[in-house]
Parts: C-alpha cells; sequence; structure tokens
C-alpha cells in the first residue's frame, strides 16, 4: 500500500508532508503511486477538507476514520484539539501475481478492514503524540511549517512500525 500524510493547519495551509510505502509483511517503504497520478494526492487530500468540516462537527472524536474516496484512492483523518488535520491518503497495493495467497492476507490487500483501521488509528496516534511534542517548542509558532528532521524521522517510524 502506497500512503501520502500530509498535515494541514487551521488555514488549511500543508505543514508537513510526506510520501510512503507499507513497511509490514515484507514491503519496502516505497510508495507506489502511479506516476501519472503522483501530483493528484495534494489535490485529493485538500478536496477532502469540506467532508472533514461537515464531520468534524457531528462527533467528538479526533479520529474520524476512512472519509473520503476518490477512485481507488482513500484518506483517513485525525483532528486536533487546536483543529489541525492529519490526513493520510492510502493507496491499496495491487495484487501480487508471483503469490496471490500472501497479498490476500495483507493489510494493503483491503483497506477497508478493520486491521487496517487499527493500523491507521495507531499510526495517527503516535504521530499525534509526536506533534504535540514538536509544537510545545517555544520557536514554534501557529500554522509554521514543520522543518525539523527529528519529527519526520518519527513520522517515518511510526509508518515503518504500523503500517
Amino acid at each position: 500500500m502506497s500512503y501520502y500524510f500530509a498535515i494541514l493547519g487551521t488555514q488549511d495551509n500543508p505543514l508537513f508532508e510526506y510520501e510512503f510505502g507499507t513497511s509490514k509483511q515484507g514491503g519496502d517503504g516505497v510508495a507506489r503511486f502511479a506516476e501519472q497520478a503522483r501530483h493528484m494526492n495534494q489535490f485529493i487530500v485538500h478536496s477532502s477538507l469540506d467532508i472533514v468540516e461537515e464531520v468534524q462537527w457531528g462527533t467528538g472524536q479526533m479520529y474520524l476514520k476512512r472519509i473520503d474516496r476518490f477512485y481507488n484512492n482513500y484518506v483517513s483523518c485525525w483532528i486536533t484539539a487546536g483543529n489541525v488535520k492529519f490526513l493520510l491518503l492510502h493507496s491499496p497495493s495491487q495484487p501480487s501475481t508471483t503469490n496471490p495467497s500472501r497479498a490476500s492476507t495483507s493489510i494493503a490487500a483491503n483497506p477497508e478492514s478493520p486491521a487496517t483501521e487499527e493500523a491507521i488509528k495507531a499510526f495517527f496516534t503516535e504521530v499525534y503524540e509526536n506533534w504535540i511534542k514538536t509544537i510545545m517548542s517555544p520557536f514554534y509558532q501557529v500554522n509554521m511549517e514543520v522543518k525539523s528532521p527529528v519529527f519526520r524521522s518519527r513520522v517515518v517510524a511510526a509508518g515503518k512500525k504500523f503500517l
């Protein structure tokens, strides 16, 4: 499965972006978005913001689960108390022709499964904990882009750990 993770500020401005692939069950961690569709990732994520705003007021939860679908791509969302949005675009990998039994049991084969939802929620929870630590810095200002290599490495580690 390929992932595009974006953190959007209170003014819907991008604060952080990261693209990666699945690392579980033999994945190499490289995103496999189609080259002609790669430039659409930002558009898909930003187009789901209208749905986020509708859903966020109807629930008291931070994790909004899978909120949008664009062709074969899914968007999951986490909203912080400060109205910063974590959006994860996930695109299922194509079924493996070399070993179809392995592909059918993997999380990447079924993006709508409860196991996938739990993995994404765990990823968001860990990133949120690191986000709180990052924004507590006296040098951070609201809606400022996050350029910290430590934060990036922790997002990478969370992606490898859960997705």
